[in-house]
């Protein structure tokens, strides 16, 4: 019973780390977009310096 257990767990885990992998993928790839689109889509500024996308 203690095996079953084990691997039941084991396999639960595997799910887990996997899913979360997958969802940290998806995460990584729209912040990349976003990232690109800022040096792309940049707002100009007065005396023809183009801004900052972002404020920091």
């Amino acid at each position: 019973m203690l095996p079953l257990i084990l691997v039941l767990l084991l396999a639960l885990i595997l799910f887990g780390a996997g899913f979360a992998l997958k969802a940290l993928w998806w995460i990584a790839v729209i912040v990349l977009v976003v990232w690109v689109l800022g040096f792309v889509i940049r707002p100009g500024r007065g005396g023809g310096r183009k801004g900052r996308w972002y404020r920091w």
